[in-house]
């Protein structure tokens, strides 16, 4: 192999790979890239076993070939070097010469054979959005995922696709994040696929704010997204995803707006009031007026209240604050509409997008911190 490159291509590349590679590898080769030199182009590849990607720039081909290298040393040399333009020829016994204007470099690598085929995903189903569209569906749905639950597949992100239709689900069992979109597909394709954290992870570093189209690939072990230059692929969790339908609330009693930046701010500084043990906020809606309060033995007593167009009668609710904000952040609109029922049921949060939030309610009795324990969505 013998490849010339230009230095702002091959750092743009080591960008987005070297992420991928695992800062303690299980094994020597996944702890390398791999480079190829093919067709007019630079192809570079890393993998942790679990999680993959791809991505490749324009360079001259002096002499076809791979090798595999150390991601680490490989990278530092790369963000060191200054030269505008960089030589890569593959040498005998597993080592490459990295040449730029009068530096030689001679740094050891292992042969290409070792390092993992990537999978063949031809002819699984896939389906194209706008790059921002599919960042947002994964930002909305992973912050809510559990990370380490025992019930293995909520520790990742669920993709249904029915309808003509993807939605996404994350849920921890406290709270649920859920959002959809149409998909050019086949009206009979259907399927529930679920994304590591990682794999969710790893996508959205690669996604951006434009409309660029990308492509998804889903097979029945693994999902792949191309996204420009790029192709990342990661294993998908197997075992059934809990039926999260069922704790969606569909007969609320109250709907209201709430200003969301006001609401944020106000759990802010009553959360400061919760206990090491117990993370609750006591929500007290009467008409025109939402009262949030906090009553600790450890800590102290904090009251705030807000504007709101609620009526009706009084209602009590207990929420986790942190859990509460997070869902504020990853809803757009200077206001949210916020659902009721009563003082057990969860509460929905919606926006002018296709997204939905749930909060599960925790217990009113502020004596203990055991009878504070939150409901489970099981």
């Amino acid at each position: 192999m013998k490849v010339v490159v230009s230095k702002t291509d091959l750092a743009d590349i080591l960008f987005k790979v070297q992420t991928i590679v695992p800062v303690k590898p299980s094994s020597p080769i996944v702890g390398h890239l791999l480079l190829q030199a093919l067709d007019g182009q630079l192809i570079i590849s890393a993998t942790d076993l679990s999680v993959s990607i791809t991505s490749y720039c324009g360079a001259t081909v002096i002499e076809e070939g791979a090798i595999a290298l150390p991601a680490r040393r490989f990278c530092q040399l790369v963000r060191e070097l200054t030269s505008p333009q960089i030589k890569i020829t593959a040498l005998s016994g597993e080592s490459a010469e990295i040449t730029t204007g009068t530096s030689v470099f001679k740094i050891h690598g292992m042969n290409k054979a070792e390092f993992p085929q990537a999978p063949d995903l031809s002819g699984s189903p896939q389906f194209t959005l706008p790059s921002n569209v599919l960042r947002e569906m994964l930002t909305k749905t992973v912050f809510a995922a559990a990370r380490e639950d025992s019930r293995y597949t909520l520790n990742g992100v669920r993709l249904q696709i029915a309808n003509q239709k993807a939605t996404f689900v994350g849920t921890d069992g406290k709270r649920l994040a859920r959002i959809f979109n149409p998909i050019p597909v086949e009206s009979h394709l259907q399927g529930q696929y679920v994304f590591s954290l990682k794999t969710v992870d790893e996508m959205t570093k690669i996604l951006d704010e434009t409309t660029t189209p990308v492509t998804l690939t889903v097979a029945s072990d693994k999902v792949s997204l191309e996204s420009g230059s790029a192709i990342l692929t990661g294993k998908l969790l197997a075992g059934q995803y809990p039926d999260v339908e069922r704790v969606i609330p569909t007969k609320i009693s109250q709907q209201f707006s709430v200003h969301r930046e006001e609401l944020m701010s106000l759990l802010r500084q009553v959360s400061l009031f919760t206990s090491e043990t117990t993370h609750s906020v006591r929500f007290t809606f009467e008409t025109g007026q939402l009262h949030l309060s906090v009553m600790s033995s450890e800590v102290g007593e904090g009251k705030v209240s807000m504007p709101v167009d609620y009526t009706g009668n009084r209602l009590d609710i207990a929420f986790n604050p942190h859990f509460f904000i997070d869902i504020l952040r990853h809803s757009k609109d200077e206001t949210i509409r916020f659902g009721l029922i009563d003082s057990h049921n969860p509460g929905v949060i919606t926006d002018t997008t296709n997204a939905l939030f749930v909060i599960m309610p925790m217990r009113l009795s502020e004596t203990t911190a055991k009878e504070q324990e939150g409901a489970s969505v099981s």
